[in-house]
């Protein structure tokens, strides 16, 4: 009897790990709401970093604390990430999403 490590020769087929990220495209920054901040806090922030007006940064705000998200910015994907990294230095939760419906 022959004993044949590997599985007798088969090969089994190649699987590609290698996954590409797309740079290109309009990219969503979304914030997640988190049980840690406050909502006079997060609403200072979306002033502070993106430039938001205060009604328009009360608006996210409620998105955020009721929907559990909201879109606070839309664009390329570089200004996408400094907006995130932002944002995280301030200690929002934040998630960058491809914007599928452009």
């Amino acid at each position: 009897m022959v004993s044949m490590i590997g599985g007798g020769g088969a090969t089994a087929p190649e699987t590609d790990t290698y996954e590409a990220t797309e740079v290109s495209g309009v990219w969503n920054v979304i914030v997640l709401n988190d049980p840690v901040n406050l909502m006079s806090y997060v609403t200072m922030i979306f002033r502070r970093v993106l430039g938001m007006s205060l009604p328009v940064a009360e608006k996210h705000m409620m998105e955020v604390h009721e929907l559990g998200r909201s879109v606070v910015w839309t664009g390329d994907r570089e200004k996408a990430e400094a907006y995130l990294y932002q944002l995280q230095e301030w200690h929002l939760t934040v998630i960058l999403e491809k914007n599928e419906s452009t």
